[in-house]
């Protein structure tokens, strides 16, 4: 069993001024998630057939990270507007066309053709396969608008999966110190919402907030009491599996993996993000950690708020 408990190759240590923004490293961060997701579907029967899924799908992206031409990086005009004009320097539409983003969407469905999956998402990929230039497009489209219909949530996993690879290959050429805040929610990379964030417990930046693209795996500041949907620090409450348990229910194994995801619920917008305390463990992934705490979407459906999170690999769940 790999081990899970080291804490994550993107989280930042002896700083005294957090950064605003910690850029990905794509292949570590696709092999510590896959290893993550197989750790977590051993400790979860109900999940552990997507889980496991989810842990191969992992493995392909990062081969494909190692493998895959390393993209150029935005020319320092592009950067400097982006800058100046308060934009994230990588232009998601402008890539749905791009040569390189084809490539990597070709790549990922050949490499996943290899890896064991439920008969629906094959099903899926041999339509993906099969697909048509303009269908694909679309598909991809929806990807970098962070908009996926629920009917069609099997074939936009494995396009959500190409763009991360491509995506996080884009966002780690560019300078860190060259973003700039965009606002709340929003990657100053790519633009992409967040899947989750996480309460940091590095020395020199314990309890940091850092929300994480669900697009091109950057992570940014973020103030730690405040809604990433609208941007509102009135009306903030936290909800977890562990509040939704009955007495008798309330183990202390429940009560761990309840306090270190949390949903973050903002009675202004009525919207709610998850939050997970790498504090308390450094292990927590903002995808895989984000999947497994399928228990705590279960508890918030049908509720007051609705998830604000953009994680494609929870569509229709």
């Amino acid at each position: 069993m790999p081990n899970t408990s080291q804490p994550q190759p993107d989280m930042i240590g002896g700083v005294p001024t957090p950064p605003l923004a910690i850029l990905p490293r794509p292949s570590r961060l696709f092999s510590r998630r896959a290893e993550r997701f197989a750790h977590l579907a051993a400790a979860s029967a109900n999940l552990a057939p997507y889980l496991e899924f989810l842990a191969a799908l992992s493995r392909v992206q990062a081969r494909l990270a190692d493998e895959l031409p390393a993209p150029e990086a935005p020319d320092a005009d592009r950067v400097a507007l982006a800058r100046a004009s308060r934009m994230p320097p990588l232009d998601r539409q402008a890539l749905v066309d791009d040569p390189a983003t084809l490539a990597a969407l070709d790549a990922l469905i050949a490499g996943a053709g290899a890896i064991e999956m439920p008969a629906q998402a094959r099903l899926a990929l041999d339509a993906l396969r099969a697909a048509t230039p303009e269908d694909r497009r679309w598909l991809l489209s929806n990807i970098m608008d962070d908009v996926i219909p629920s009917d069609s949530a099997a074939p936009h996993l494995f396009v959500a999966a190409a763009v991360q690879v491509h995506m996080a290959q884009l966002a780690a050429t560019l300078d860190a110190e060259q973003l700039v805040a965009i606002r709340t929610g929003v990657c100053p990379a790519c633009g992409g919402k967040p899947a989750s964030s996480l309460i940091t417990g590095v020395m020199g930046a314990e309890g940091t907030r850092y929300a994480a693209c669900g697009c091109c795996q950057t992570l940014w500041n973020e103030v730690r009491v405040k809604c990433l949907s609208c941007g509102s620090t009135k009306g903030i409450s936290f909800q977890s599996v562990e509040d939704g348990l009955a007495a008798g229910d309330a183990d202390k194994d429940a009560q761990d993996k309840g306090t270190q995801v949390k949903a973050e619920c903002c009675d202004e917008c009525g919207a709610w993000v998850k939050q997970l305390a790498q504090s308390r463990n450094p292990a927590l992934d903002s995808i895989a950690d984000d999947v497994a705490s399928l228990g705590l979407d279960a508890l918030m459906q049908g509720g007051k708020w609705r998830r604000a999170g953009f994680d494609p690999f929870l569509i229709g769940y």
